[in-house]
């Protein structure tokens, strides 16, 4: 329970140092997340929102140790705090609202703790369209917490560039190509994906004698067969992009779907899975 001394400690520090004419209206750029209210009489203290981070949500209880599970995302934290002269309600109050309404919109409770009025904690876990939405809510008598992130993997934005890339076939004969992006399923290049073909065309302009293979890799969600068409495809779409967009010549390029069938990560994480899905240049050895 180290937990609630600490955050404690650090809310009787706030109530201290905050003035007496403190504004109890929102906070300015703040808002609450998406498709979750607030308890009433409260206001939006804090609001900070990362495009990519992590959080650790306690997932069970074992031998009076908690458990955690770290989730990767979209990251929201939003602080309510209660307004002056308003009724109060427990830590239970608030943790129960928020667990009935995950649970009447087919969410999860996947675990909570309840310490009386001294606080109260629990994990939320809900899906918004594709998405999967984990919540962890701390709650006290006068302010709780909400740690919110979206599920996901991260969209890489650092790519190699051309002379990486001509380094890493000149000692392997390959190189993997992580910022070529595709919607789920389908075969058309995103438009982030401008950057990583750039570099590659820029390779090949650079080096007039190099063929090569772009080699399509899936992770192994859905049918072999099917991932191994769709990575071929999106070979294809590369090779396309090279060709119309940066004049590379298409006789020194052949698309090759490999699918699931040569990953270098676990296809067991969500991190393993996206090192899995990626194109490689291999290149054509010629005597």
């Amino acid at each position: 329970m180290g937990r609630y001394s600490r955050s404690t400690l650090l809310v009787l520090v706030a109530v201290l140092t905050v003035p007496l004419a403190y504004t109890q209206t929102d906070a300015s750029g703040s808002k609450d997340y998406p498709g979750i209210t607030r308890m009433p009489s409260t206001f939006l203290q804090t609001y900070n929102h990362l495009k990519y981070d992590a959080f650790k949500f306690p997932v069970a209880t074992v031998h009076n140790q908690e458990q955690y599970q770290s989730v990767e995302g979209e990251r929201y934290f939003i602080r309510y705090k209660l307004k002056e002269g308003a009724e109060l309600t427990s830590p239970l109050q608030k943790i129960r609202n928020y667990e009935n309404a995950a649970k009447a919109v087919g969410g999860q409770v996947v675990w909570d703790l309840i310490n009386g009025s001294n606080g109260g904690e629990a994990t939320l876990k809900l899906h918004k369209g594709g998405s999967e939405i984990w919540v962890y809510i701390n709650a006290y008598i006068y302010d709780y917490t909400l740690d919110i992130i979206e599920k996901q993997a991260m969209a890489q934005e650092v790519t190699m560039d051309a002379s990486a890339m001509a380094s890493s076939i000149a000692d392997s004969g390959s190189v993997a190509i992580y910022g070529i992006y595709f919607d789920t399923a389908k075969s058309d290049l995103k438009p982030e994906s401008e950057p990583a073909i750039d570099e590659i065309a820029k390779l090949l302009t650079s080096n007039s004698a190099l063929k090569v293979y772009i080699v399509g890799h899936t992770d192994m969600v859905g049918d072999a067969a099917a991932n191994v068409l769709l990575s071929k495809a999106r070979a294809q779409s590369v090779i396309n992009a090279l060709v119309s967009k940066h004049g590379i010549a298409a006789a020194r390029l052949i698309a090759f779907g490999n699918g699931p069938y040569a990953p270098v990560a676990s296809n067991k994480s969500d991190d393993g899975r996206a090192k899995n899905r990626r194109v490689e240049l291999v290149e054509i050895a010629t005597k």
